[in-house]
């Protein structure tokens, strides 16, 4: 099978907006898993055919580095595409991109192709053998995994709400970042969007669980070490880089 990125476009709606007028995090993350399912689907990967195998593609990373967001009413595009193939993950790519064409915003993810029931990684080929990548970067990374973050000056807690959960019914990738966010003083966040956001997602949260978000600043960096408040068990890490938002 010959494959191509794959383009869709896009407006920022007002409900998409945050109070700054520009996309929020939020709005990008799930436009962002939208437009890689509906490639998935293209490409012969996508749910309809998991669910053939009881299998399901679970993320495991996200790197966005970000020039600007797109502003409340502009029309941009994403593209993306399959980088990279590994034993039992995908590596897939995004621009997005302006008017011009012009690459304002990048990232890179890392997927885990899972047995539902057993919860498990499962070999990629044993399942799709003509899955085929595009040898092109959008950013080049070494996802994070260590949890050896600075302790924490300040902890949030947060109840997974019926809302958060996603078709596999545990709580949706984006959520975490919604999190991380949430737990910066709104003072800061008046002034500051992010320039560079990485997540490395650990285990899955499920609906009623209530997570404890441990939470570093660092100059113009925050921690954040999202926690079963229960098991005290890690689900995921994030790392935000902020710019000070320019007039």
């Amino acid at each position: 099978m010959h494959i191509s990125k794959y383009v869709k476009q896009y407006t920022v709606k007002s409900h998409e907006a945050d109070c700054h007028g520009f996309l929020r995090v939020l709005s990008l993350l799930n436009i962002l898993q939208d437009i890689a399912t509906e490639n998935a689907d293209i490409i012969g990967v996508g749910l309809d055919m998991c669910r053939k195998y009881n299998l399901s593609w679970v993320g495991a990373n996200y790197l966005l580095k970000i020039d600007r967001f797109p502003h409340e009413h502009e029309k941009f595009s994403i593209a993306t595409w399959p980088a990279e193939t590994k034993l039992c993950s995908v590596i897939r790519d995004f621009e997005v991109l302006d008017e011009n064409g012009k690459a304002i915003i990048k990232a890179t993810s890392q997927w885990v192709l899972i047995d539902i029931e057993r919860r498990r990684p499962v070999v990629i080929k044993k399942y799709f053998t003509d899955y085929e990548t595009i040898n092109e970067r959008a950013v080049t990374a070494n996802f994070m995994k260590t949890d050896n973050f600075p302790a924490a000056e300040a902890q949030y807690e947060y109840r997974v709400r019926f809302d958060d959960i996603d078709i596999n019914k545990h709580v949706n990738n984006a959520v975490y970042a919604l999190w991380a966010t949430e737990s910066v003083e709104p003072a800061y966040r008046f002034e500051h969007l992010p320039q560079e956001i990485e997540i490395c997602y650990k285990k899955e949260a499920l609906y009623g669980t209530t997570v404890v978000v441990q939470t570093q600043m660092l100059s113009d960096e925050s921690l954040h070490c999202v926690r079963n408040k229960n098991s005290d068990s890690v689900l995921a890490l994030c790392r935000i880089k902020w710019q000070k938002i320019s007039n």
